[in-house]
């Protein structure tokens, strides 16, 4: 097996061309359909979507080639889709599986293989593993098989390309009160990054103003398509500049949400999340447990205890909560990246779905998005949160991992209060805490801190990136 091929927390990634290549794709396209086909579905069948990327489309197509050559049927998006629409239509179609041709909020240079679930989600790890042990019996040799071009597979039926737009906004509506969302009169900016949301947001709401909203595979100025807020100044300059009420970001396959108030000003997702679990709770009168991964805010476990509702924290990755999604009752899922799942949807992550609500949430209370935060404040204290990547050497993380290993008392002049090593390293402080993690697809660390002030935060980060 190709040594270059590893699942992270959410699907394999590599750099295009050097890691990411169609040999390597291929190896993982034919270990997936050997995997569905030790499933003995009868008529079995995958769904398969791609995203902006450069030869997204490509990739998809030979990994629909791939597929259809181990007499799968293969339902393939014919333009560009957002990993929700794959993972709403896997379900919907009854597919085994789906695939997603994405490398998410990856840098341009990356491209990626997310596997969705029956159920409407994201693979769960056993499933990967699953995909990760037939790899591994290919041992990176390619098996002989009846292959025709995609164009004789699509005249043959085996491919089946298919609008995954169209039915999708039809259920969107069914879902969230549009109507009430236009007669509020908000004045919306949307930003998809160049990403899998473009000509969407406005399709769904009519007057919605949208920028980098052009096919950029190299995602332009905004650098790599995360909605954090070191990735959307130019959002947050036009929507303080144009006077719009709120904007919204999504990241490049639009399953991740960013929010900017009409001030100009970022809103996390931590906050972003706490006000649509108040609204599902509250407003909606919506019951379930609430899942958190370790690197969500602690706003969340006070909600919880205050309330009485059962409260599930998980390793990073929405995987993880996915899985708890399909299990059991769940309100509201989700991790510090902008990733969220509810009980109104699939159980997957989606910005637009979510932006959506959120709109919903400021027309229903009839407030602005900095009104709804300062409450957070008030009810919960102030909580300022935020998450550094460094992009290290090999023997830098090495260094920092093994300091964050001994378990030291302080971070800085912090004393540390315990420490929870469920997925990296967290550190509880006074009033706070410090995660430090490795990235599972690129050579980086992420920093992830809370605290009262965002002069506390950056002081435990800045302390963290010291450790030796």
């Amino acid at each position: 097996m190709s040594t270059k091929i590893v699942f992270g927390t959410d699907g394999w990634r590599g750099v295009i061309a050097r890691d990411y290549t169609f040999e390597n794709l291929r190896l993982v396209a034919h270990a997936t359909a050997r995997y569905v086909k030790s499933m003995k579905v009868k008529n079995a069948s995958v769904v398969i979507g791609y995203d902006t990327r450069f030869l997204s489309k490509e990739f998809a197509r030979e990994t629909a080639v791939v597929m259809a050559s181990h007499g799968i049927i293969v339902h393939i998006s014919d333009a560009v889709s957002s990993t929700p629409q794959v993972s709403f239509h896997t379900k919907q179609k009854g597919a085994a599986i789906g695939v997603v041709i994405t490398a998410s909020h990856n840098p341009a240079q990356y491209s990626g293989f997310k596997v969705k679930a029956s159920f409407g989600g994201p693979a769960i790890p056993e499933q990967i593993a699953q995909i990760e042990k037939e790899l591994a019996a290919l041992k990176g040799k390619e098996p002989k098989m009846n292959e025709l071009s995609y164009d004789d597979c699509v005249t043959a039926r085996t491919i089946r390309p298919f609008d995954a737009q169209e039915s999708f906004i039809r259920y969107l509506r069914k879902k969230i009160d549009l109507d009430l969302i236009i007669k509020s009169g908000i004045k919306v900016l949307y930003d998809p990054m160049h990403g899998a949301g473009i000509n969407f947001m406005k399709r769904i709401l009519p007057g919605v103003t949208e920028i980098h909203g052009d096919y950029n595979p190299s995602f332009g100025e905004v650098d790599h398509p995360e909605p954090i807020g070191e990735c959307l100044q130019p959002l947050m300059d036009m929507v303080k500049k144009k006077k719009f009420n709120v904007g919204l970001a999504t990241d490049g396959d639009a399953d991740r949400i960013g929010a900017v108030d009409h001030t100009g000003t970022f809103v996390d997702s931590h906050r972003i999340f706490v006000l649509l679990m108040k609204y599902l709770y509250e407003d909606k009168k919506r019951r379930g447990a609430i899942v958190k991964t370790v690197s969500l805010t602690s706003m969340v476990n006070d909600y919880a205890e205050r309330k009485g509702i059962k409260l599930i924290e998980t390793p990073v990755g929405f995987k993880y909560v996915a899985k708890l999604m399909a299990e059991e009752k769940v309100l509201i899922g989700g991790e510090e990246s902008g990733g969220l799942g509810t009980s109104l949807h699939i159980p997957e992550r989606d910005g637009v779905f979510n932006g959506l609500l959120l709109l919903e949430m400021m027309a229903k209370r009839k407030k602005s998005l900095k009104q709804l935060c300062d409450e957070l404040d008030e009810e919960f204290g102030v909580h300022r949160y935020r998450r550094r990547d460094v992009y290290v050497t090999e023997a830098q993380k090495k260094a920092i991992l093994a300091a964050c290993a001994k378990k030291p008392l302080k971070i800085g002049r912090h004393h540390v209060l315990k420490v929870d090593t469920r997925d990296g390293f967290k550190f509880f402080v006074e009033n706070g805490w410090l995660l430090i993690r490795a990235s599972g697809t690129e050579p980086l660390i992420r920093f992830y801190a809370e605290a009262e002030s965002m002069g506390k935060v950056n002081e435990l980060i800045d302390e963290a990136i010291k450790l030796k």
